[in-house]
This record gives C-alpha cells, structure tokens and sequence, in this order.
C-alpha cells in the first residue's frame, strides 16, 4: 500500500514532545523521518522507563523514525545535516528560537538556498514579540495562557493531566506542514512556519476569554460546565460516578421525564431554559443528585441511554486499559512490542506503524547515503 506522504523527506531536529508529535503524524502517513538526536539523545528518552524500560512518551512519538547522532558542534556534522536539507522537502526543529541560526542554519538562508523546503520551527512563544527567548514547557505555558485558572476544583488551580500545550502545538504543526505541502503541489514554492505553545493554548482559550471579555468569566467547578447546566458528575446508589450532559432545552424535558420523573420540571421558570438553569445552578443539581441516587449505576445507564441522554463514567487509567471500545495499534521497541492506542482517524485501508529506533540506529546508514553531497574536506 502506498501512503499519502510516501516519498518525501523530513529531517527534524527534534526532543521531547511537540516536534516529535508533529514527525510522528508525518511517518504515519509514509514520510521517511530522520530525527537528529545529539549525541546523549532525545532527553524523553529519558522520562520514564515505563515501556519494557522505554520512556512511555517516546515510545508514544517516535515509531517510523530514523535516529542519527550529530554534534551539531563538529564543522563534518553540521555539513552532513546541509546535505540532508539539500534533500529534505521539509525541515522540522524546536529549539530555543535563535539557536538554530547560532548552529549556522538560519531558516531565511535555508528558504533562500533551497526554495522548495518547508520549515517548521515550534518553541514556547514564537520566533518573535516580548517572550520569544523566555524558556517554555507545557506547564508553564497552561499557567501562563490562563488554562489553569479554569482547570481543576474551585480551591485552587491545576494541571491538564497530560501534556496539553505541547500536543496542541504539535498537532497544529502537522496541520500547517501538510497545508504547505498542498501548496507548494500548487506553486512550487516552500514555506517557513512558526508554531508556539502559547499560541496553540491561546486559541483553544478562546471561549473563556470572550466569556470573560463579555463580563462573565469562567470559575473553576471541577468536573462541571461553566456555562451549562447539570453537565457534571452524580452518585449513582450504588457509589458509581456518572457524569451527563444536558446541552439544550428539548434534553432537559426528555430528563425531567424519563429519567427525574417528574414532567413539571420542563415548564417550571426555574430550569426551563439552559440560563435559567445555570442560574439555578445548585437547585439543578440537587434534583439531578436524588434522582440519581435512586438507582444503581447499571439501571441507571440502562434508563440514560434508553432516552438518549448523554453520559459517561468517570473513568480512570485501569478502566481504559480494558475498555471496549479501546481501538490499540501495536509497535516495535528494540525491547520487545508495545501496544497503545490507536491514531484517531479511521481509515480504509489497515495501516502498520513503524518502529521505535535505537539512538544513533542509522548514523552509520545516513553518513553513506549523503555522503556523495560533501567535499572531501569537510567528510565525517
């Protein structure tokens, strides 16, 4: 089968999180990916030793990828990475902005040089305006973009679980790659892209802002919907956490029938709009709440999904380690196969993933296939 992305090269100078996402997506879809790692390695190598004595993280984002060590220091390992952008049709890296001009690679110059090449640079907050040279990680970009202060109770506030800020940049990276592949089809022409966290998390911060913008600013409610009413979290009799969602009026009369019991709910001014139930937020709830408690969680979803009410159950990591509708891909680490969830988009035809490299796997392969691009003198 051949892949969208079968034939072209992308070289990245890559760690941790959001350029590997990135890469990750594009080997997926067929591009060969030489990841330059130097030479103590992507530090998510490093993270965790939770896969067979792999990092969960980089088993996560580097299948399909080709490793190579350079030492971006040595005048022969920078002369090989020119020889592999003169190849490249697109050119991936998250250094701290500036630096990868100080390893003599400046993005305009390598537009000028080879017109043709996409580069994509991905850091904390851009190549340019007050905080360009501030370091950034994903935690420090949800404090920073306010996606804290709606995160979590409403005692204090907290964490996404996971690495939000660097997969939202990650994933708008692939996205703007693939547009100016689509582009350059049409024109020729490469691009040069700057994706930051920052902005990846302000966007996704939009509604908070316009709502606070509007005078009406989100607070912190836990496993709750700021602006709508009763989307959270109830105890069935029984102890199992079940969370629903009412996302307008025509759901609510289904609930005050079907599941409340009691049809009056649906007319009465107190919860017969989605504002007048945010307002009465508490009282919503309340009726929700003893609803609830009345049945055991296996009656109780049989009775929502009967009447085609939104729910789910709080779930942790063990309850989707098993569940049934996990869809799992599996991956080839140099300790043995790792199974992990599934890219997102279902397609046609069955699709088999690469393998997780060895550091510095195919230096040696590498160094000979582009040594025909470097003079004698400057050889590795």
């Amino acid at each position: 089968m051949t892949l969208p992305l079968s034939g072209l090269l992308v070289v990245s100078l890559e760690q941790a999180v959001a350029a590997p996402q990135a890469t990750c997506r594009l080997a997926d879809a067929g591009a060969r990916v030489i990841k330059i790692e130097r030479p103590e390695g992507d530090f998510a190598r490093s993270y965790d030793a939770y896969v067979h004595g792999e990092s969960a993280n980089f088993v996560w984002l580097n299948r399909g990828k080709e490793s190579v060590v350079l030492d971006l220091g040595k005048p022969a390992d920078k002369a090989l990475l020119a020889a592999m952008l003169a190849k490249a049709d697109v050119f991936v890296q998250n250094l701290k902005p500036g630096a990868i001009a100080k390893l003599g690679f400046p993005i305009a110059e390598l537009r000028k040089k080879h017109p043709r090449l996409i580069c994509c640079s991905i850091s904390g907050y851009g190549e340019s305006g007050p905080y360009t040279t501030r370091k950034a990680y994903d935690l420090l970009v949800q404090a920073e973009v306010g996606l804290a202060s709606i995160t979590g109770g409403p005692e204090a506030p907290a964490r996404v679980g996971f690495s939000v800020a660097d997969i939202g940049a990650g994933m708008n990276a692939y996205q703007a790659i693939l547009e100016a592949l689509i582009a350059r089809d049409r024109t020729g022409e490469g691009t040069a892209i700057s994706v930051s966290l920052f902005d990846a998390m302000a966007e996704w911060m939009t509604v908070p802002l316009l709502s606070y913008e509007g005078g009406h600013p989100f607070k912190r409610i836990g496993l709750a919907h700021a602006a709508i009413a009763p989307y959270g979290v109830f105890k069935s009799r029984d102890g199992i956490d079940l969370l629903i969602s009412i996302q307008n009026d025509r759901e609510w009369r289904v609930l005050a029938d079907k599941v409340l019991g009691d049809v009056t709910l649906a007319s009465d001014p107190r919860f017969a709009t989605g504002i007048a139930r945010v307002e009465n937020r508490a009282a919503t709830d309340r009726l929700v709440g003893d609803a609830f408690a009345r049945f055991d969680a296996a009656a109780l979803m049989a009775l929502l999904e009967t009447a085609d009410i939104a729910f789910a159950r709080v779930s942790d990591c063990a309850a989707l380690s098993v569940h049934p509708h996990l869809r799992r891909i599996s991956v080839d680490t140099p300790s043995g196969p790792a199974t992990m969830p599934a890219p997102a988009p279902v397609l046609e035809q069955t699709r088999r993933y690469g393998a997780i490299p060895k550091l510095g796997e195919h230096t040696d392969t590498i160094r000979a296939e582009f040594l025909n691009n470097i003079s004698e003198g400057e050889r590795p």
